[in-house]
């Protein structure tokens, strides 16, 4: 039977990945395939390293949409996927990919799924995380120095030249395209158990 895909967008550091994980807590892991929609920026390793970290990752034109609409057509119908790998240390994809099996739920999430009409058609349900930016940026400031080895002068460089005006420009406006809004992101949890109710609804509906 055809899978259910939810998508889950937001501005950088809003709590998508903590509403996603407070969904799989209640719904059950067996049940649900996790996608990143940031593990399909296009492979740009025929550039130097230098030449890499100047590029636009905040706009949709970094990310290899087309494969991930391939994919989640694939696992929509019941057949695996092998996912990509993206590398943020060195702004490069890697040679691994990783084997994805088909679930009754696909949950897809990233800053600019909505932003994409192909994409956004393949979600039955479109949920937005809705976060302070002040919040956000102490978030994108916490992970990047601490995950991916960045210095706080480089990702308050990155903030204003890219990821701000982006996000004004691609990711706030896609936002009228959710079915459903979740303001505070993974503190909101009476939001969150009311999409896990939804959720389980449809597995029951699918069975």
């Amino acid at each position: 039977m055809r899978s259910i895909i939810i998508g889950v967008a937001g501005g950088t550091g809003s709590g998508k990945t903590t509403v996603a994980n407070r969904i799989l807590e209640r719904v059950g892991t067996e049940h649900i395939a996790c996608i990143p929609h940031d593990a399909y920026y296009k492979d740009m390793r025929h550039l130097t390293l230098e030449e890499r970290r100047s590029l636009n990752f905040d706009h949709p034109d970094a990310l290899e949409t087309s494969l991930m609409i391939e994919h989640l057509t694939l696992l929509r119908n019941g057949y695996p996927a092998e996912i990509p790998v993206y590398d943020f240390t060195r702004h490069a994809r890697t040679d691994e990919t990783i084997h994805v099996a088909p679930a009754p739920i696909v949950l897809v999430e990233g800053i600019l799924i909505f932003s994409e009409p192909d994409l956004r058609k393949l979600f039955d349900v479109k949920l937005f995380i809705d976060t302070s930016s002040d919040i956000r940026l102490i978030r994108r400031l916490q992970r990047d120095m601490q995950e991916r080895g960045r210095t706080f002068e480089s990702v308050i460089a990155q903030y204003m030249t890219t990821v701000r005006p982006m996000h004004m420009e691609f990711v706030e406006p896609s936002k009228r395209y959710a079915d459903v809004i979740i303001p505070e992101g993974g503190f909101n949890e009476v939001a969150i158990e009311m999409v896990a109710a939804r959720i389980r609804g449809l597995l029951e509906e699918r069975a």
